[in-house]
Protein backbone atom coordinates (compact mmCIF):
# COMPACT_ATOMS: atom_id res chain seq x y z
CA UNK A 1 0.00 0.00 0.00
CA UNK A 2 1.59 3.44 -1.23
CA UNK A 3 2.17 6.32 1.39
CA UNK A 4 -0.74 8.08 -0.60
CA UNK A 5 -3.23 5.64 0.39
CA UNK A 6 -1.96 5.10 3.81
CA UNK A 7 -2.43 9.08 4.60
CA UNK A 8 -5.94 8.82 3.44
CA UNK A 9 -7.02 6.00 4.91
CA UNK A 10 -5.70 7.67 8.30
CA UNK A 11 -7.70 11.08 7.92
CA UNK A 12 -11.15 8.88 7.58
CA UNK A 13 -13.71 9.39 10.20
CA UNK A 14 -14.06 6.93 12.86
CA UNK A 15 -17.27 4.56 12.54
CA UNK A 16 -19.84 5.96 14.79
CA UNK A 17 -20.97 2.24 16.42
CA UNK A 18 -24.87 2.26 16.63
CA UNK A 19 -27.43 2.82 19.47
CA UNK A 20 -28.78 -0.31 20.69
CA UNK A 21 -32.17 1.22 19.70
CA UNK A 22 -31.33 0.98 16.04
CA UNK A 23 -30.76 -3.26 16.35
CA UNK A 24 -34.52 -3.58 17.96
CA UNK A 25 -37.05 -3.71 15.13
CA UNK A 26 -40.40 -1.56 16.73
CA UNK A 27 -43.13 -3.60 16.70
CA UNK A 28 -46.36 -2.00 14.52
CA UNK A 29 -49.08 -1.18 17.21
CA UNK A 30 -52.27 -3.11 17.20
CA UNK A 31 -55.40 -1.11 15.56
CA UNK A 32 -56.86 -2.53 19.37
CA UNK A 33 -54.76 -0.48 21.59
CA UNK A 34 -56.37 3.03 21.08
CA UNK A 35 -59.96 1.31 21.66
CA UNK A 36 -58.53 -0.55 24.53
CA UNK A 37 -57.28 3.06 25.89
CA UNK A 38 -60.54 4.61 25.50
CA UNK A 39 -62.59 1.81 26.83
CA UNK A 40 -62.43 2.69 30.75
CA UNK A 41 -63.70 6.14 30.16
CA UNK A 42 -66.44 5.03 27.61
CA UNK A 43 -67.49 2.76 30.52
CA UNK A 44 -67.46 4.81 32.89
CA UNK A 45 -69.38 7.64 30.83
CA UNK A 46 -71.95 4.86 30.41
CA UNK A 47 -72.22 3.89 33.79
CA UNK A 48 -72.84 7.00 35.39
CA UNK A 49 -74.04 9.07 32.54
CA UNK A 50 -75.80 7.23 29.65
CA UNK A 51 -77.33 4.57 31.64
CA UNK A 52 -79.16 6.40 34.19
CA UNK A 53 -80.41 8.87 31.49
CA UNK A 54 -82.05 6.41 29.64
CA UNK A 55 -83.65 4.98 32.47
CA UNK A 56 -84.85 8.27 33.37
CA UNK A 57 -86.45 9.02 30.16
CA UNK A 58 -87.80 5.41 30.06
CA UNK A 59 -89.19 6.00 33.79
CA UNK A 60 -90.87 9.59 32.63
CA UNK A 61 -93.61 7.20 30.46
CA UNK A 62 -94.90 5.14 33.61
CA UNK A 63 -97.24 6.32 36.99
CA UNK A 64 -93.85 5.16 39.06
CA UNK A 65 -95.15 6.65 42.76
CA UNK A 66 -94.98 5.08 46.37
CA UNK A 67 -97.61 2.71 45.58
CA UNK A 68 -95.57 0.77 42.88
CA UNK A 69 -91.92 1.54 44.27
CA UNK A 70 -91.59 -1.90 45.63
CA UNK A 71 -92.77 -3.98 42.70
CA UNK A 72 -92.16 -0.87 40.06
CA UNK A 73 -91.61 -3.28 36.59
CA UNK A 74 -95.76 -3.45 37.86
CA UNK A 75 -96.17 0.44 37.30
CA UNK A 76 -98.42 1.76 35.00
CA UNK A 77 -97.87 2.85 31.34
CA UNK A 78 -98.81 6.63 31.23
CA UNK A 79 -97.15 7.48 28.00
CA UNK A 80 -97.14 11.32 27.65
CA UNK A 81 -98.93 11.45 30.76
CA UNK A 82 -96.41 12.79 32.91
CA UNK A 83 -95.21 15.36 30.37
CA UNK A 84 -99.20 16.71 30.18
CA UNK A 85 -99.61 17.25 33.79
CA UNK A 86 -96.44 18.73 33.41
CA UNK A 87 -96.92 21.62 31.66
CA UNK A 88 -100.59 22.32 32.23
CA UNK A 89 -100.26 25.29 33.68
CA UNK A 90 -104.08 25.23 35.19
CA UNK A 91 -103.21 22.54 37.00
CA UNK A 92 -101.27 22.42 40.71
CA UNK A 93 -97.92 20.88 38.92
CA UNK A 94 -97.94 22.77 36.12
CA UNK A 95 -97.96 25.91 37.81
CA UNK A 96 -95.69 25.36 40.57
CA UNK A 97 -93.08 23.92 37.87
CA UNK A 98 -93.70 27.22 35.96
CA UNK A 99 -93.25 29.14 39.35
CA UNK A 100 -90.31 27.63 39.45
CA UNK A 101 -89.31 27.70 35.81
CA UNK A 102 -89.40 31.86 35.99
CA UNK A 103 -87.46 32.14 39.72
CA UNK A 104 -84.67 29.91 38.11
CA UNK A 105 -84.55 32.18 34.66
CA UNK A 106 -84.52 35.60 37.43
CA UNK A 107 -81.86 33.51 39.36
CA UNK A 108 -79.84 32.59 36.24
CA UNK A 109 -80.09 36.02 34.80
CA UNK A 110 -78.56 37.73 38.12
CA UNK A 111 -76.27 35.16 38.93
CA UNK A 112 -74.70 35.25 35.43
CA UNK A 113 -74.66 38.57 34.73
CA UNK A 114 -72.99 39.79 37.99
CA UNK A 115 -70.98 37.08 38.37
CA UNK A 116 -69.28 38.02 35.01
CA UNK A 117 -69.21 41.73 35.57
CA UNK A 118 -67.46 40.83 38.96
CA UNK A 119 -65.20 38.61 36.85
CA UNK A 120 -64.53 40.85 34.20
CA UNK A 121 -63.46 44.23 36.36
CA UNK A 122 -61.13 42.30 38.49
CA UNK A 123 -59.34 40.51 35.42
CA UNK A 124 -58.96 43.87 34.36
CA UNK A 125 -58.04 45.50 37.49
CA UNK A 126 -55.56 43.16 38.19
CA UNK A 127 -54.06 42.79 34.66
CA UNK A 128 -51.10 45.08 35.16
CA UNK A 129 -48.33 44.37 37.54
CA UNK A 130 -47.97 46.57 40.79
CA UNK A 131 -47.59 45.64 44.44
CA UNK A 132 -49.30 42.96 45.83
CA UNK A 133 -51.33 41.58 42.86
CA UNK A 134 -50.20 38.03 43.75
CA UNK A 135 -52.18 38.84 47.15
CA UNK A 136 -55.49 39.87 45.36
CA UNK A 137 -55.50 36.80 42.96
CA UNK A 138 -54.86 34.33 46.11
CA UNK A 139 -57.55 36.32 48.08
CA UNK A 140 -60.07 36.44 44.94
CA UNK A 141 -59.62 32.99 44.56
CA UNK A 142 -60.65 31.66 47.82
CA UNK A 143 -64.74 31.37 47.30
CA UNK A 144 -64.11 29.06 44.40
CA UNK A 145 -61.48 26.90 46.59
CA UNK A 146 -63.45 26.44 49.56
CA UNK A 147 -65.46 23.14 49.82
CA UNK A 148 -69.19 24.03 48.77
CA UNK A 149 -71.34 22.77 51.22
CA UNK A 150 -69.03 24.03 54.32
CA UNK A 151 -69.00 28.16 52.48
CA UNK A 152 -72.91 27.52 52.19
CA UNK A 153 -73.39 26.36 55.98
CA UNK A 154 -71.69 29.23 56.98
CA UNK A 155 -73.48 31.67 54.24
CA UNK A 156 -76.61 29.78 56.62
CA UNK A 157 -75.62 31.09 59.98
CA UNK A 158 -74.51 34.75 58.74
CA UNK A 159 -78.05 34.70 57.27
CA UNK A 160 -79.75 34.00 61.00
CA UNK A 161 -81.85 36.63 62.08
CA UNK A 162 -80.80 37.47 65.84
CA UNK A 163 -77.62 35.69 65.83
CA UNK A 164 -75.99 36.33 62.42
CA UNK A 165 -73.36 38.22 61.16
CA UNK A 166 -75.63 40.00 58.52
CA UNK A 167 -78.11 41.73 60.64
CA UNK A 168 -75.28 42.37 63.57
CA UNK A 169 -73.50 44.49 61.09
CA UNK A 170 -75.97 46.25 59.24
CA UNK A 171 -78.26 47.19 62.11
CA UNK A 172 -75.93 46.80 65.22
CA UNK A 173 -72.92 48.52 63.11
CA UNK A 174 -74.51 50.71 61.08
CA UNK A 175 -77.43 51.28 62.98
CA UNK A 176 -80.34 50.62 59.78
CA UNK A 177 -83.83 51.53 60.91
CA UNK A 178 -86.33 49.00 61.29
CA UNK A 179 -86.34 45.47 62.50
CA UNK A 180 -84.04 43.07 61.89
CA UNK A 181 -85.36 40.62 58.67
CA UNK A 182 -85.32 37.06 58.09
CA UNK A 183 -83.32 36.06 55.26
CA UNK A 184 -83.73 32.65 54.29
CA UNK A 185 -87.97 33.00 54.05
CA UNK A 186 -90.21 35.11 52.19
CA UNK A 187 -89.16 37.50 49.76
CA UNK A 188 -85.85 38.30 51.55
CA UNK A 189 -84.69 34.48 50.41
CA UNK A 190 -84.18 34.95 46.97
CA UNK A 191 -81.63 37.67 47.51
CA UNK A 192 -79.95 35.31 50.05
CA UNK A 193 -79.89 32.82 47.13
CA UNK A 194 -78.15 35.45 44.50
CA UNK A 195 -75.64 37.06 46.62
CA UNK A 196 -74.08 33.34 47.81
CA UNK A 197 -74.50 32.29 44.57
CA UNK A 198 -72.90 35.12 42.93
CA UNK A 199 -70.44 34.63 45.70
CA UNK A 200 -69.57 31.47 44.45
CA UNK A 201 -69.43 31.57 41.30
CA UNK A 202 -67.60 34.90 40.42
CA UNK A 203 -64.23 33.37 40.93
CA UNK A 204 -64.56 31.29 38.25
CA UNK A 205 -65.46 33.69 35.60
CA UNK A 206 -62.46 35.96 37.72
CA UNK A 207 -60.27 32.92 37.21
CA UNK A 208 -60.93 32.26 33.53
CA UNK A 209 -61.06 35.91 32.14
CA UNK A 210 -57.47 36.49 33.50
CA UNK A 211 -56.44 33.57 32.01
CA UNK A 212 -57.97 34.76 28.41
CA UNK A 213 -56.44 38.09 29.25
CA UNK A 214 -52.86 36.81 29.40
CA UNK A 215 -53.49 36.01 25.16
CA UNK A 216 -54.21 39.33 24.58
CA UNK A 217 -50.65 41.48 23.59
CA UNK A 218 -49.92 44.45 25.33
CA UNK A 219 -48.52 46.41 22.57
CA UNK A 220 -52.39 46.75 21.25
CA UNK A 221 -52.73 48.94 24.21
CA UNK A 222 -49.64 50.61 24.12
CA UNK A 223 -50.49 51.57 20.68
CA UNK A 224 -53.95 52.65 21.41
CA UNK A 225 -52.74 54.90 24.46
CA UNK A 226 -50.63 56.65 21.83
CA UNK A 227 -53.30 57.07 19.92
CA UNK A 228 -55.55 58.91 22.54
CA UNK A 229 -57.54 56.12 23.42
CA UNK A 230 -58.90 55.61 27.34
CA UNK A 231 -59.24 52.54 29.17
CA UNK A 232 -62.96 52.18 29.09
CA UNK A 233 -62.60 52.72 24.88
CA UNK A 234 -59.53 50.25 25.27
CA UNK A 235 -61.78 47.57 27.07
CA UNK A 236 -64.85 47.86 24.65
CA UNK A 237 -62.17 48.07 21.52
CA UNK A 238 -59.48 45.48 22.27
CA UNK A 239 -60.29 43.42 25.30
CA UNK A 240 -64.09 42.59 24.56
CA UNK A 241 -63.34 41.36 20.89
CA UNK A 242 -60.10 39.90 21.45
CA UNK A 243 -61.82 38.14 24.60
CA UNK A 244 -65.18 36.81 22.41
CA UNK A 245 -63.80 32.92 22.30
CA UNK A 246 -63.44 32.96 25.61
CA UNK A 247 -66.62 34.74 26.30
CA UNK A 248 -68.94 32.77 24.56
CA UNK A 249 -67.37 29.35 26.45
CA UNK A 250 -67.94 30.89 30.00
CA UNK A 251 -70.77 32.55 29.70
CA UNK A 252 -72.13 28.95 28.63
CA UNK A 253 -70.67 27.09 31.09
CA UNK A 254 -72.10 29.33 33.69
CA UNK A 255 -75.33 29.50 32.15
CA UNK A 256 -75.78 25.56 32.67
CA UNK A 257 -74.39 25.35 35.73
CA UNK A 258 -76.52 28.27 37.53
CA UNK A 259 -79.49 26.78 35.54
CA UNK A 260 -78.56 24.13 37.23
CA UNK A 261 -77.84 24.66 40.61
CA UNK A 262 -78.94 22.13 43.92
CA UNK A 263 -76.30 22.36 46.53
CA UNK A 264 -77.06 26.19 46.88
CA UNK A 265 -80.55 26.13 47.84
CA UNK A 266 -80.73 23.01 49.37
CA UNK A 267 -77.87 23.93 51.66
CA UNK A 268 -79.27 26.73 52.21
CA UNK A 269 -82.79 26.30 52.95
CA UNK A 270 -83.25 22.54 53.13
CA UNK A 271 -86.31 20.67 52.15
CA UNK A 272 -88.57 23.23 52.93
CA UNK A 273 -87.51 25.89 50.67
CA UNK A 274 -89.75 29.20 50.30
CA UNK A 275 -91.29 29.60 46.70
CA UNK A 276 -89.00 32.45 46.46
CA UNK A 277 -86.02 30.35 46.40
CA UNK A 278 -87.38 27.21 44.97
CA UNK A 279 -84.82 26.38 42.07
CA UNK A 280 -86.59 23.64 39.18
CA UNK A 281 -83.75 21.47 40.23
CA UNK A 282 -84.12 22.05 43.54
CA UNK A 283 -88.78 21.55 42.64
CA UNK A 284 -87.69 18.08 40.15
CA UNK A 285 -86.08 16.94 43.74
CA UNK A 286 -88.85 17.70 45.91
CA UNK A 287 -91.46 16.41 43.17
CA UNK A 288 -89.13 12.73 43.05
CA UNK A 289 -88.32 12.28 46.73
CA UNK A 290 -90.60 13.84 48.82
CA UNK A 291 -94.08 13.12 47.06
CA UNK A 292 -92.81 9.78 45.94
CA UNK A 293 -93.54 10.21 42.14
CA UNK A 294 -90.91 9.27 40.33
CA UNK A 295 -92.81 9.46 36.95
CA UNK A 296 -93.89 13.07 36.99
CA UNK A 297 -90.09 13.62 38.31
CA UNK A 298 -88.44 12.23 35.51
CA UNK A 299 -90.74 13.98 32.87
CA UNK A 300 -89.06 17.32 34.48
CA UNK A 301 -86.16 16.18 33.98
CA UNK A 302 -86.72 15.74 30.40
CA UNK A 303 -88.02 18.88 29.85
CA UNK A 304 -85.15 20.78 31.64
CA UNK A 305 -82.67 18.87 29.76
CA UNK A 306 -84.35 19.62 26.31
CA UNK A 307 -84.48 22.96 27.51
CA UNK A 308 -80.77 23.10 27.96
CA UNK A 309 -80.08 21.92 24.81
CA UNK A 310 -82.27 24.03 22.87
CA UNK A 311 -80.69 27.29 24.75
CA UNK A 312 -77.48 26.47 24.07
CA UNK A 313 -77.41 25.07 20.69
CA UNK A 314 -79.46 28.40 19.88
CA UNK A 315 -76.77 30.32 21.75
CA UNK A 316 -74.15 28.64 19.90
CA UNK A 317 -75.61 29.11 16.22
CA UNK A 318 -76.05 32.75 17.25
CA UNK A 319 -72.54 32.87 18.46
CA UNK A 320 -71.37 31.42 15.43
CA UNK A 321 -73.14 33.26 12.73
CA UNK A 322 -71.92 36.52 14.03
CA UNK A 323 -68.46 35.46 14.87
CA UNK A 324 -68.28 34.39 10.81
CA UNK A 325 -69.80 38.18 9.91
CA UNK A 326 -66.95 39.77 11.73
Amino acid sequence: MSAMTRAESSTEPPAVPKRRSEFVKRKPVGRWLPYALLAPAVLFELLIHVIPMVFGIWVSFFKLTKVFIANWSNAPFLGLGNYQMAIDFNGAIGQSLLQSFLVTCAFTVLVVGFSWSFGMAGAVALQRKFFGRGFLRTLFLIPYALPTYAAIITWKFMFQKDTGAINFFLYDVLNLPGEKPFWLIGDNSFVALVVVAIWKMWPFAFLMLMAGLQSVPQDVYEASAVDGAKPFRQWRSITLPMMRPVNLVLLLVMFLWTFNDFNTPFVLFGSAQPPQGDLISFHIYNASFLTWNFGSGSAMSVLLLLFLLLVSGVYLLIMNRRSKRA
